[in-house]
């Protein structure tokens, strides 16, 4: 792991009792004031971190001159000491290497949940349905709060598919790691023979959009207004409430029905329209940076999956990172800490590696 120099840890302090000073004056102008205490927010944690790192490798340089010290009680006592402190330190040094990190400027934000089902036809709807129970669970138990966009159900239960916005603190930077494609192993209630069937269900999670991210000219979209209809052609009212936004410069196509209100229906997909393409923008410039890269979720086969969810066994096990847990009811439930504790610690741990090469 890379150590941070001396020379840089001075400069964050220094940056960090700089920008104090400048908030302390009240000369500042609202929005240069905004600008330093934003700034100062970022670097506090860091420069916290920094701190620690210096306090420790003070305190190391002080007990190894004791180390050599006549009194042999008093060098025992230097010796253990400094074990502590060199265990201390490396904890302190990655703390540090983790917050100099660059972040990812979308994880502060909320996030669109897109689930639709895979391969495996109605058993498929339904684990699309219990993947989306699953994640409200947690998002509850998190404090965060769901909105479902639109659903559209299946006719055996479960979804055909289900977008939903989730908004809260560090929604993006959680449930960014559950995009992909997720299989379950499962009994069906429909199988008389008792085996055993494989099923598939796809989850994008994309960082909300706000308006001054994206801006979206009236003259580059065409809406249509229709009835909105419910299963087998019904009508669900006798209004033209159901909203079709097409965004001409880029093909997207975004309807919206579940609303009885035709101006709720066009708010909600003026949302999801704007979170599409902010996603495609970073997407773009991602690929300029990195190279191309595989489509989030790709076909829904299940060959592609990043877990499974098997049900005979009880077991949850997420493929990136060989983790298997036997507690599926508790993680169906909403309890996914672990789960998720892990793919962030392995993400931080390969972003380390990363600067140190």
């Amino acid at each position: 792991m890379t150590t941070i120099s001396a020379e840089r840890i001075a400069q964050i302090e220094a940056r960090r009792d700089e920008l104090q000073a400048l908030m302390a004056t009240g000369e500042l102008a609202s929005d240069r004031f905004v600008a330093v205490s934003k700034e100062y927010a970022e670097l506090e944690p860091v420069a916290r971190a920094a701190g620690e790192v210096r306090r420790l490798r003070a305190e190391a340089v002080s007990l190894q001159h004791m180390t050599h010290d006549a009194d042999d009680e008093l060098r025992a006592m230097a010796n253990d000491e400094l074990r502590d402190n060199e265990e201390a330190l490396t904890v302190a040094d990655r703390a540090l290497a983790l917050a100099l990190l660059p972040r990812d400027a979308a994880d502060e934000r909320a996030a669109m949940l897109e689930i639709r089902p895979g391969t495996g036809g109605d058993e498929a709807a339904l684990f699309a349905g219990d993947l989306f129970r699953m994640y409200q669970r947690y998002a509850e138990r998190r404090g965060w709060r769901v909105e479902l966009i639109s659903a559209s159900a299946s006719e055996a239960g479960g979804y055909k598919d289900i977008v939903a916005s989730v908004t809260g603190q560090g929604v993006f930077a959680r449930l960014k790691f559950e995009a992909g494609v997720h299989r379950v192993q499962r009994v069906p209630a429909t199988e008389a023979q008792g085996r055993i069937h494989t099923s598939a269900a796809t989850v994008a999670v994309l960082p909300e959009a706000e308006e001054v991210d994206v801006k979206i000219d009236d003259k580059d979209l065409r809406i249509d207004v229709y009835r909105s209809s419910g299963p087998g052609g019904q009508s669900v009212n006798t209004t033209d409430s159901a909203v079709r936004i097409t965004h001409i410069p880029s093909g997207l196509v975004v309807i919206q029905q579940d609303e009885k209100s035709q101006h709720k229906n066009k708010a909600k997909a003026l949302k999801v329209l704007r979170t599409r393409l902010y996603e495609a923008e970073r997407e773009r410039l991602h690929n300029e940076r990195a190279g191309a890269r595989k489509s989030m979720v790709g076909s829904g086969d299940r060959s592609e999956r990043i877990r499974t969810y098997n049900f005979p066994q009880g077991r949850v096990t997420d493929h990136r990172i060989n983790l298997t847990l036997h507690r599926l009811p508790e993680i169906l439930e909403g309890d996914m800490d672990e789960l998720i504790g892990a793919l962030i610690a392995e993400d931080e741990a390969e972003r380390l590696a990363s600067i140190s090469e």
